[in-house]
């Protein structure tokens, strides 16, 4: 046991957990803006808008609304100062965001949820596309709607302004696939852009210059020497592509309001970005000046088209297999962001994703959605990154320091179970695809899966690594068994690891049926030579790791078993089960040591820290629990997730701990127990130097100094203490009323809560009296009717003061029946005398 290991006596025990980091969902779908400036970014998620810092992946703060009112739409203005929600409540409301605080709220007039906004170029107008298929815009100076826009057919899902401001023209697209460009002037629709078989998906404008030139070059090039070109007005001014699920892009003279050209891209496109004439874009395949535009759609990846040639320049190079068929890597939007230099993109999975403009080579991806976590393991060197299993065939590798996220793809159904060798440079994920996978980390901190194996029946839901060495992996599975990998020297040797192009195959070593019922946990010993599993059949098993031969069973939990850990320093298993309850079992005679009750809930997961001398549990209801095993006692109960917590590890240093849960949540504990113990004696030698200096204050007589030290020590006590002291000096009244009077006013807060106190106690009632005197003689009734905690003070003074007055009153009532009853005595003996002289 850790109780009698003689070097448990130098572990330091572990007291407190505190939350340092959350990787939580900040983006559940919608539209995400960035700021001109390129470092916020904001994206809607539920009832609120986050804002995060595109740097770090930090989220700053959010914008909140109510929790029944999801936000439907929203739009930030060009001068980044500004940002406008709509609700499902039918509300528009106004932030002021870098606060962040609400300005205004205003109802938005449609009948139905506002589905798409737009600011103008000078941030004057808004205007609101409504699922009742009207538009609205909105004098965001005045703050009125100048304009009600009726004609669109089904929900207007598209607004855009004309980029030039005198031409007071709004662009919009709604079900019915055309697009209508409107006169803000008249209020009218002006013309309707029609050549989509399918809904426009997004509008990008550009300058009409630029085309015309680049059209007639292209006529020049193939009609020598002069074709007839008069139709090219020089008047064109601008032009605008749309995109549309059609699998087209179309470019529209906004002059004549016909289409120029019309490129098929073979795929559902959700977003054309024009690039800019600024910049070197040879590499994708610009070779010239002109317009380019980069599309997103179904097949997940970039490509950019040549407008005068309807041709595609350029592909983004994939590792994976182009799927006509949205699926997973689908992208949702895509937009160019100036001040970065890049190109934002966006999954149908909320994975968001920041590429080079120039070269559209991966820069930073965030995820902005984890669904279900079951499981989390710390990754690297340094546990500088975190792998992550959600409910899904993708692995997430998320970077601590930038929050930078690899989507890592390879199984084809949900990922149950993970683990990671020694180094943290090799991990293992097992999958309800019934195979398993080895991946490796390269120096730049790319992950790449270098084996994979098959030989399970059913999905394989628990893994183990062998802890000396990077030799084998142990899996278990729905179908009972329990089986043992080798893992072959190739993949362990940096050198050749790294020459490997494809997954090598693994083959299973051993195979044993070891349980009746599913095999929910698998461990393996610090020594790599016994291996344990706990089953839904009650039954924790110890089995050798050579040939999976049975050693013995551990039997006593009435529930299924979660969870089995050996600890790292004795012949101890430790077990986790539904039935709320730890349990710790001896190695050689298999008996129960010790039982940890404290859980009301399923025991999931659980961890030795401390060098094993401290367990660490995770239940079904969110809660962890510190347990000292040497005690039996619980030592703290941390709460951080809103369900069920599946994932639960330690890092090599033992400082930290990571923890995965159902709410979708990846949150991040450091040991503050040193930091706590730092506090409090820092904390105690500060109150000895002050009670030190409050002696010598009093010593001294120097009372107002003695009276603010003794109030800023928050000690009732001892103020009275001081209120005592100046009380039995010459004069104490008039000394304690100076220093009543000069103090600040938060002071004479805290000694009237002080005296509320005092005045409960009769020995004390004198100097709380006193005390109240003052206070009622030099402030005003209005002054004092602003003191914090006036109206409770008042409530508990006046019963006990007027105790001590009736206390005061009979005693006085006494003490002159005494007085009359001596004096009448003193009579009765001064007539004797006098009778006794005659």
């Amino acid at each position: 046991m850790a109780d009698t290991d003689p070097a448990a006596a130098a572990v330091r025990f572990k007291s407190n957990y505190a939350v340092t980091r959350k990787i939580e969902p900040f983006y559940k779908g919608g539209r995400i803006q960035i700021s001109q400036d390129g470092k916020f970014m904001f994206c809607p998620c539920g009832s609120k808008v986050n804002v995060i810092d595109v740097e770090s992946g930090a989220l700053l703060h959010s914008l909140q609304q109510d929790e029944e009112e999801d936000v439907t739409a929203f739009v930030l203005s060009p001068d980044d100062e500004v940002l406008v929600t709509g609700s499902r409540a039918l509300l528009l409301r106004r932030w002021h965001w870098r606060e962040p605080r609400c300005e205004r709220t205003w109802r938005a007039v449609h009948t139905a949820p506002v589905a798409t906004m737009a600011f103008d170029p000078t941030a004057t107008l808004l205007a609101t596309g409504g699922c009742d298929s009207t538009i609205k815009v909105w004098d965001m100076i005045k703050h009125y709607c100048t304009h009600n826009l009726k004609g669109s057919s089904g929900v207007v899902h598209l607004v855009e302004f004309h980029p030039d401001i005198s031409r007071l023209q709004l662009l919009s697209s709604s079900i019915d696939y055309k697009i209508r460009i409107w006169d803000l002037r008249s209020s009218k629709c002006v013309a309707v852009l029609d050549g989509h078989f399918s809904a426009v998906t997004s509008l990008a404008f550009a300058d009409g210059n630029t085309l015309l030139r680049e059209v007639l070059s292209s006529h020049r090039a193939k009609f020598a020497p002069r074709p007839k070109l008069k139709r090219f007005s020089t008047k064109i001014e601008l032009f605008v592509c749309s995109s549309g699920r059609d699998k087209i892009c179309m470019v529209w003279d906004l002059e004549t309001r016909q289409s120029k050209r019309t490129v098929p891209v073979y795929e559902t496109v959700e977003a054309a970005v024009l690039l800019p004439e600024e910049g070197d874009f040879s590499q994708l395949g610009v070779k010239k000046r002109g317009l380019h535009f980069v599309t997103a759609g179904s097949k997940g990846i970039l490509r950019v088209w040549d407008v005068a040639t309807a041709a595609c320049v350029h592909t983004q190079p994939v590792p994976f297999t182009l799927q006509e068929e949205p699926s997973e890597r689908s992208l949702s939007q895509c937009q160019f962001v100036p001040a970065r230099n890049e190109i934002l993109t966006v999954s149908v999975e909320h994975n968001i994703v920041f590429y080079d403009a120039e070269t559209l080579q991966l820069r930073k991806q965030l995820a902005g959605y984890n669904e279900e976590v079951l499981d989390v393991k710390f990754l690297g060197p340094g546990d500088s990154h975190v792998v992550v299993a959600t409910n899904s065939p993708q692995l997430k590798v998320f970077e601590l320091a930038t929050s930078h996220c690899q989507i890592l793809y390879g199984h084809t159904e949900t990922i149950l179970a993970l683990d990671v060798f020694r180094k943290g440079l090799m991990f293992v994920t097992s999958a309800k695809d019934r195979s398993i996978r080895v991946w490796r980390m390269g120096r730049a901190g790319r992950v790449t899966c270098v084996a994979q194996g098959l030989g399970h029946a059913h999905g394989v839901g628990a893994v183990a690594c062998s802890r000396l060495k990077e030799s084998f992996v142990v899996t278990s599975s729905q179908d009972c068994t329990i089986k043992i990998w080798n893992i072959p020297e190739s993949l362990t040797s940096k050198a050749k690891a790294a020459l490997i192009s494809s997954p090598e195959p693994l083959h299973a070593r051993v195979t044993e049926r070891g349980h009746n019922k599913d095999i929910n946990s698998v461990a393996v010993s610090p020594n790599d030579k016994l291996l344990a599993t706990g089953s839904q059949d009650r039954l924790a098993k110890l089995w050798s790791c050579s040939d999976c031969s049975l050693l013995g069973v551990f039997s006593g939990h009435k529930r299924g078993i979660w969870c089995v850990q050996f600890s790292p320093v004795d012949q101890v298993l430790a077990t986790s089960s539904a039935d709320g309850t730890l349990k710790l079992w001896g190695l050689r005679d298999f008996s129960c040591l010790k039982t940890f009750e404290g859980h009301d809930a399923s025991v999931l997961k659980l961890v030795f820290v401390s060098r094993g001398a401290q367990l660490l549990s995770s239940g079904s209801d969110g809660l962890l629990k510190l347990w000292t095993i040497k005690t039996n006692e619980c030592v703290k109960t941390l709460d951080g997730h809103e369900d069920k917590i599946w994932g639960l590890h330690s890092n090599k240093k033992d400082d930290m701990v990571v923890t995965a849960s159902s709410d979708s949540c990846i949150t991040l504990w450091q040991d503050v127990t040193e930091i706590e113990e730092k506090e409090a004696q820092a904390k105690q030698e500060e109150q000895i130097m002050k009670e030190q200096e409050l002696s010598n204050l009093l010593h001294e007589k120097r009372y107002l100094k003695a009276l603010g030290l003794a109030i800023s020590l928050d000690r009732p006590h001892t103020v009275l203490t001081v209120v005592k002291a100046i009380l039995k000096e010459p004069e104490g009244r008039r000394h304690l009323e100076e220093n009543i009077v000069r103090l600040r006013k938060d002071q004479k807060e805290a000694v009237l809560s002080f005296l509320v106190t005092w005045n409960t106690n009769s020995r004390n009632c004198h100097e709380a009296q006193a005390v109240m005197e003052t206070l009622l003689k030099h402030e005003a009734p209005d002054n004092l009717l602003q003191f914090s905690g006036i109206k409770s003070a008042v409530e508990s003074l006046l019963p006990y003061t007027e105790r001590h007055f009736q206390r005061l009153s009979r005693l006085l009532q006494a003490s002159t029946f005494i007085e009359f009853m001596w004096h009448n005595m003193r009579l009765a003996e001064v007539a004797q005398q006098d009778q006794g002289t005659l």
